[in-house]
This record gives C-alpha cells, structure tokens and sequence, in this order.
C-alpha cells in the first residue's frame, strides 16, 4: 500500500512538471520580428551609416547589421531600439559592399534580412595619412594631423638616422592633433609615417620629412634670483622660496633636505589671495619649449614612507608668464597638475610615480626669448593655509646672446 501511494505521487508530480514545462514552451515567443524600413545609406570614410525604420512590433531589442570587412572578417554591430540608425565602420574600399540588416526581439529571435548596399568613401585613415605634418623642435619633433572621423588612429613614425631606425607608435582620436616626440639628437634625420585604424586597415609606409631636431639643454639655474618686490612670501618655517630652483627635489625618505618653498597665509596678509606669484630674474635670456615641476614629498607625522604627493598643501594649478623688462608679460600657458585621487583618497602607483619623476609640461611653442619667468600659482588641493612646492627645471636654449 505504501508503495502505491508513493508511485501514485511520484506520477502525479511527473504529470505537473510535463503540463508546466509545456505550458512554459507554450509562453515562449518564437515569432519573429518583422524586417526594418531603409530610409537611406549615407557613405562616410571607412564606413556609411544607416538609416531606417522599426517595424511596429512592441518588443524589439536591437538592430543587427552583418557584412564582411575588407580584411575578409564577419563583422556584426548593433544598434538599440531606440536608434533609428546604425553605423558602419572599418572599411577600407571604394567598392559596393552587401550588408543584411535584421531585427532581433527581446526573446533573440530574428527577423528575416533586408541586404542594402553600401559604397564607402575613401578611408579616413589616407586623409590622417595625407594631412601629417612634422616640424623640427627642441630636443625633437612636432606630429600633427587631422582626423576629420575623430576615431582612433595609429600613427607609425620610423625614424632613420642613417645608422638605425626606431619607431614610435602615436595614437589618438582627435579631430585635430599635435603631439612632440622627445629624446632625439640633433643630427639630420628621415622621418616616414604609417596610419592604421582600430580594425587593422593600413596605409603604406610615406615619406614625410628629412630635418634636423633642434639642439635642447637644461636651463641653469645658478643665476637664478628673486624679484622679491613682485613675488609672495615662500619662507614659512623650514621653507624657502629660491629652494624652488636650488637643483634639490624634496624626498619622501628624510626632512633633511627641506627643498620647498612655504607660503603661509599669515606672512601673506592673512589669506591665499590667488594667484601667488614668484617673478624670477633669470639674468639672462632664454628660450623655452617645455618645463617640469615636482612637489614637495616628505609628510610630516603622515604615514610611513608615503608622499604627500596630492595632498593638500601641494601645488595644483599655475600660469606660466614671460618678460623682457619684468612689467610687460606674455602668458606662455595654463596648467594643471591633475588630481588623481579617488572618493577614498587612494592615489594610483602610477600617479606617485609621474609625481617623484616630475610632471611634465609642453608650452604650444618655442618661446621668444626672454629674461624674467613668472610662476603665477592659481591653486593647492585644498589647503586655505598653506601652498607648497619643490623644484622647476626648464628645457630649450640657455644663455642666448
């Protein structure tokens, strides 16, 4: 008997799982959508876009389109209902590509497809290729080009000095861009390019110049003195304003050297009226393309072996001005050190270590030359007492006559 009943169960819970498991398959929407509208197909370079109409159905997901790229892959790209476009990218032809177009609805089934074709316009990746200019510089060379897609590109840059070549890889999706290549010599050099795109098109190898980077050194700083009657005061406790330029970079490790400069409200009429400017005498005229500044490092009674690097006493933000005669000044450019630190105040390795090689700054061209250097600070990271700073070391040419 009490086998029977257990059999009796065990078929009656069979029986349920089947007319659910039907029930469930019966629910389950395997209709597919209808096909789209084309409205039209707009060809781009390296690509097209796409424009159409849903069908009515109310449960639509996505836009599907399928083709084969010119390197021979299936591509597939997508575009949410609530587009009525999609865009068709990586190509590298002038030639008609077929294209089939499908609806897929929210349990992924698939409508039948609409094939349209497509005939794209040249590349963008020639016309980047086309519009490359380079330009001697100190201590290098100035990369510019346009890029009238603003999607992303690689620029090969050989570099041949007749003995060896290297190459550097530029990359970018900026409609128009500029980029300096640093650490060459100043010696006559070939300089050819080669553009890819994110897909893998590439252009050939082109020559673009033979020229000579201009000679770069480090700018002295032993002449180096303060126009105290037009610089804030930077000597608040162990600091010292000219410690902005003694050659000795604050270190986390020990307070030994102290090589910051301190400005203190106090000494400064009670407030951080920004900015705060240092005007230094460089007594002698320089041109200069590019700059760093370092931090102050050592934290008094802060964690062990961590930096101050972010913190907020430390310098953020400053303009660069330029005299001849300490009244008249050109801006030689706004910057801005950045603030890396998270909701959590945790600062990436990667960020510490830009911090104690020294942040680096280009100005968007060589300088005239010039004697005296304005250091206008506009901001610390958060301090309403106290702005701190170690080091400014200039690059271009030195002691020009």
């Amino acid at each position: 008997m009490k086998n029977q009943i257990i059999k009796t169960l065990f078929f009656l819970i069979l029986a349920f799982t089947i007319v659910v498991s039907c029930s469930k398959k019966d629910d389950e929407d395997t209709t597919p959508p209808s096909v789209l509208s084309i409205v039209s197909v707009t060809p781009t370079n390296g690509g097209g876009v796409i424009t159409y109409t849903l069908p009515d159905d109310n449960d639509i997901l996505y836009v599907k389109a399928v083709y084969t790229n010119t390197l021979g892959v299936e591509v597939s790209r997508a575009s949410s209902k609530y587009n009525n476009d999609i865009e068709i990218t990586g190509l590298n032809q002038t030639t008609p590509l077929t294209i089939k177009l499908y609806v897929i609805d929210e349990n992924y089934n698939q409508s039948n497809a609409v094939e349209i074709e497509l005939t794209p316009l040249e590349s963008f990746i020639f016309l980047v290729q086309e519009s490359i200019e380079i330009t001697p510089d100190l201590g290098g060379v100035k990369v510019t080009w346009e890029n009238i897609e603003s999607k992303t590109v690689y620029v090969y840059l050989h570099i041949n000095d007749g003995y060896e070549e290297q190459i550097r890889i530029l990359s970018s999706n900026n409609a128009q861009e500029s980029i300096f290549v640093r650490g060459l010599e100043s010696v006559e050099m070939t300089f050819s390019t080669q553009v890819e795109d994110f897909d893998g098109n590439q252009t050939s190898l082109e020559q673009k110049a033979i020229l000579t980077p201009l000679f770069e050194e480090v700018i002295d700083k032993s002449t180096w003195t303060l126009v105290t009657s037009q610089s804030v005061n930077g000597n608040a406790w162990e600091g010292a304003t000219v410690n902005f330029w003694d050659d000795v970079i604050d270190t986390v490790g020990n307070d030994s050297d102290n090589s910051y400069f301190m400005i203190w409200r106090d000494q400064n009429g009670g407030s951080l009226n920004w900015p705060l400017d240092f005007v230094i005498d460089l007594n002698k005229t320089v041109k200069i393309h590019r700059f760093k500044v370092w931090q102050r490092a050592f934290w008094y009674n802060g964690p062990a072996d961590t930096p101050y690097y972010y913190q907020e006493e430390n310098m953020k933000s400053f303009i660069l001005y330029a005299s001849n005669d300490s009244q008249n000044w050109e801006e030689l450019g706004q910057f801005d050190i950045g603030d890396p630190r998270d909701a959590e105040g945790n600062i990436p390795a990667s960020s510490l270590e830009e911090a104690a090689n020294g942040h680096d700054f280009n100005l968007e061209a060589v300088s005239e030359a010039f004697r005296y250097l304005k250091f206008s600070l506009t901001s610390n990271y958060g301090s309403e007492a106290y702005v701190n700073g170690s080091e400014i070391t200039l690059y271009g040419l030195d002691n020009i006559e």
